[in-house]
């Protein structure tokens, strides 16, 4: 069986890339942080940095969720090993 490719095995230089769970809480707050408003515009720039960030890691996540779906999907509509193209229940 092939390993679950984890985000941070592409991006090496972060210290720890976060679950999508934790990446989607995350990115939610950043932006209830921005509708609120009442920060400077650095501190405006930064937090909209750290959303694309955020929803970069969700992408692929949700990218990797849909290859292993679609293998297996794939998988299940293979022919069976005994020629036999019916469900095995």
């Amino acid at each position: 069986m092939a390993e679950d490719k984890h985000p941070s095995d592409k991006h090496p230089s972060d210290k720890q890339t976060p679950s999508y769970e934790q990446a989607r809480e995350e990115l939610t707050e950043v932006v209830r942080r921005l509708e609120t408003g009442g920060l400077t515009l650095e501190q405006s720039i930064e937090l909209w940095e750290r959303g694309e960030r955020l929803a970069a890691i969700c992408e692929e996540w949700l990218q990797g969720a849909r290859a292993k779906l679609a293998a297996a999907m794939a998988q299940r509509q293979e022919p069976q090993p005994n020629g036999s193209a019916e469900a095995p229940f």
